[in-house]
């Protein structure tokens, strides 16, 4: 890493932030943070260069891993505690890992990112194998948690990807499809839950969205798969068979997804059917059989 600069860790372009008023201070974050979406368009070839591999293997039966520590971890696991809920997915198909265990999701955990070990002892716990691909993801690009289990993965022949948010970065010389958003300088000096925090979440929605509409969790705009775990979704759901199947009756409608767990599932049966059935179900007709 000699001779490497972090871009992430270079001064502030701004200074004497105590003296700013509040607005002036919202101004100047919302001006920062204006240059994340412009770098995460630069770095799309490589996003679809990681993506299309990562959806030829969770086509075949992998699983997608997410490793990294402090805030980089934190995004890995909230972007793969989405998956199920959203899409209907195993809870064990995309898995996110970070330093320190489940305590650091809550609270720092004091030199967990340090470990060369740790990284892919914790991937070894889940059995990874070189049907799954495994994406670190480091603001720094220096996380020894981070870049060692990635080593470890090419060595076994697994897949890698990286997001980082400096050029350049060691993360990305251990990466088959390395991603680098280069946001600049933090507003607050060193703060990379900001621009690079933002930028890894963009990233990482890009990255389970784009592959779970690949593996035909999304069909037209919807999600089809969704778990029904509230209300509100339950809702949707009802709203989206009716317009599937061009029902008017909202208690029917209710009654079959509940049943069948899904909108998918639901729809099919309901289709196999029959293309009259039920027949008071129709748009424009009152009450059911």
């Amino acid at each position: 890493m000699e001779g490497f600069i972090r871009i992430t860790e270079q001064p502030s372009h701004y200074d004497g932030l105590e003296e700013m008023g509040i607005r002036e201070i919202l101004d100047n974050i919302n001006r920062e943070d204006q240059r994340v979406p412009e770098a995460v368009a630069h770095a799309i070839p490589a996003i679809e260069r990681l993506v299309t591999a990562i959806a030829e293997r969770m086509l075949f039966g992998g699983r997608l891993f997410y490793l990294g520590a402090g805030t980089s971890g934190r995004l890995g696991v909230v972007d793969a505690s989405e998956c199920p809920p959203t899409y209907g997915v195993p809870p064990g198909l995309v898995i996110g890992l970070i330093a320190g265990g489940e305590s650091a999701m809550f609270q720092a955990v004091e030199f967990a990112e340090d470990s060369r070990e740790d990284g892919w002892n914790d991937l070894l716990r889940y059995n990874v194998t070189d049907k799954d691909a495994v994406v670190g993801i480091a603001a720094s690009g220096t996380t020894p948690y981070v870049i060692s289990a990635l080593e470890q993965c090419r060595r076994h022949g697994i897949l890698t990807g990286s997001i980082t948010c400096n050029p350049g970065a060691p993360v990305s010389q251990v990466s088959d499809h390395p991603i680098e958003v280069v946001v600049g300088p933090e507003f607050v000096t060193g703060s990379t839950r900001m621009k690079s925090g933002t930028a890894q979440k963009l990233v990482l929605n890009m990255i389970s969205t784009t592959v779970m509409i690949q593996m035909g969790g999304v069909e037209g705009n919807r999600m089809v798969n969704m778990q029904l775990t509230n209300e509100k979704l339950v809702d949707r759901g009802v709203k989206m068979l009716m317009d599937r199947l061009g029902w008017a009756d909202y208690a029917l409608a209710k009654e079959y997804l509940l049943q069948y767990g899904s909108v998918r599932k639901a729809a099919d049966a309901i289709i196999a059917k029959g293309p009259e059935w039920p027949p008071a179900a129709r748009k424009g007709e009152e009450g059911h059989a």
